[in-house]
């Protein structure tokens, strides 16, 4: 397929972008695109003056490890991969990393269909060289991965609790990947900051109220609804207090 779509940078406000998610290679690709300055500008940090260029970016390794929900020796690692294969170049320091975007006007510039086609084929031909020459790569990503972000024994524990609270208000609910599960619960308790305490609380209000247990079926669709949940719980108990409170005063007027 050949062509121009357009994707706007607003499209980072909107709730699908926002998604809490692990980003795929291709995601932080498109998220660096996205990030570059589209013209020339100057911006004060501190006390001195700097001169961004047209498809340049002023980030660290720390925020994209955050907002990639990767790890700072994944997004190193992934720079150096993009910086290999000619798609941009990087310097870093103690304070920040500056990114450049090489030949950013193909991505950002309108230019005829011709031009456009050549260079949308030069970038595919970069991207697969890319991809069959770091093949190696991916055990050794893999291995990280396993290394630094392997789930807990609680996070496992979650899991197979999620799944026997939905099969006792669903018998034949069909078994997920336990895993995966763990891996999503290593997710709300790492990156979300949630408490081991505070995941089981909420895994076994929602499996016993009459709306939550037929929308929350997954680690992701707790993690999606974790804080309207935590609001939740907490207006219903302020609610039963308050009710509590109204009866004991009934309770003591009749009483006299």
């Amino acid at each position: 397929m050949i062509g121009w779509i357009k994707l706007h940078r607003s499209i980072q406000d909107h709730w699908i972008y926002q998604e809490k998610r692990k980003f795929s290679k291709y995601e932080a690709w498109l998220d660096l695109l996205m990030k570059a300055s589209h013209k020339d500008y100057k911006f004060v940090s501190g006390n001195d003056l700097h001169e961004l260029k047209k498809g340049e970016l002023v980030t660290s390794i720390r925020k994209l490890g955050i907002h990639w929900s990767w790890s700072n020796t994944k997004v190193s690692q992934f720079l150096d991969l993009l910086k290999s294969d000619g798609m941009i170049e990087y310097k870093k320091d103690t304070k920040k990393t500056l990114i450049t975007i090489v030949n950013y006007g193909v991505y950002h510039d309108s230019e005829n269909e011709k031009k456009t086609q050549i260079e949308h084929e030069k970038d595919t031909n970069r991207t697969q060289k890319h991809t069959n020459k770091n093949v190696k790569n991916v055990k050794n990503e893999k291995k990280l991965n396993n290394s630094r972000h392997k789930y807990e024994p609680c996070d496992m524990e979650n899991a197979n609790l999620l799944y026997q609270k939905i099969l006792e208000n669903n018998p034949q609910a069909k078994k997920p990947n336990l895993e995966k599960w763990a891996s999503d619960f290593r997710l709300i308790r790492q990156i979300d900051k949630r408490t081991d305490a505070q995941v089981k609380y909420l895994i076994n209000w929602t499996q016993k109220d009459s709306f939550w247990k037929s929308n929350i079926l997954s680690p992701a669709s707790l993690r999606k609804q974790f804080d309207k949940l935590t609001v939740k719980i907490k207006s219903d108990r302020e609610a039963a207090k308050r009710k509590s409170a109204v009866n004991e005063k009934e309770f003591d007027l009749t009483d006299d």
